[in-house]
């Protein structure tokens, strides 16, 4: 089984993957294709994603069956002793405005709708 995530990429491209893949939701393809199939496809979502972003899903063997392929996305797949997880960025990286590891809820909580602590 493979999984193609795609956001803001052309309608080009979203039609190119409907010819091998079920588009499920807006920007979600699933499908069984062959290895050859699958590698030509990411080749060709590569070229013609443009300013987006993408993510694959696919089956291979070994202990947790399954290999990500990203392209121009925040999240990047880490291989750490045999297993492979998303390294997600920071949070001061993606909003510095944010102490780490704080949610909105939370900060306002503690710190109120001023932002000093209460």
């Amino acid at each position: 089984m493979t999984v193609i995530i795609l956001t803001a990429c052309p309608p080009g491209l979203r039609g190119h993957l409907t010819q091998w893949l079920l588009e499920i939701s807006a920007g979600v393809y699933v499908g069984h294709i062959s290895t050859r199939v699958r590698d030509r496809l990411w080749a060709r979502v590569v070229d013609m994603a443009g300013a987006g972003r993408a993510l694959m899903v696919f089956q291979v063997r070994g202990e947790q069956r399954l290999s990500f392929l990203v392209h121009d996305h925040h999240w990047i797949p880490v291989d750490l002793d045999g297993v492979t997880l998303i390294r997600r960025p920071s949070g001061s990286s993606v909003n510095p405005a944010l102490p780490a590891g704080w949610s909105k809820a939370a900060k306002r909580r503690r710190f109120g709708r001023r932002g000093r602590p209460t």
